[in-house]
């Protein structure tokens, strides 16, 4: 059981540390929904897709 103390500190950690950013999918994009929820870490996979992406363009 998490005390209340520790609720309030991860929720501070959480705010203080982290940014959230949300994707909204159109049905005509199901396909790409389907993708990414296929993968195991979803997460990790886009920010894997965005450093390729980050790396690509400053290599050129």
């Amino acid at each position: 059981m998490v005390s209340e103390a520790q609720k309030r500190a991860s929720a501070k950690y959480q705010r203080e540390s982290t940014k959230r950013k949300a994707l909204t999918f159109y049905k005509s994009e199901a396909d790409i929904l389907e993708w990414l929820e296929s993968q195991e870490n979803q997460a990790g996979y886009i920010k894997r897709l965005i450093r390729e992406d980050m790396e690509r363009r400053t290599s050129s």
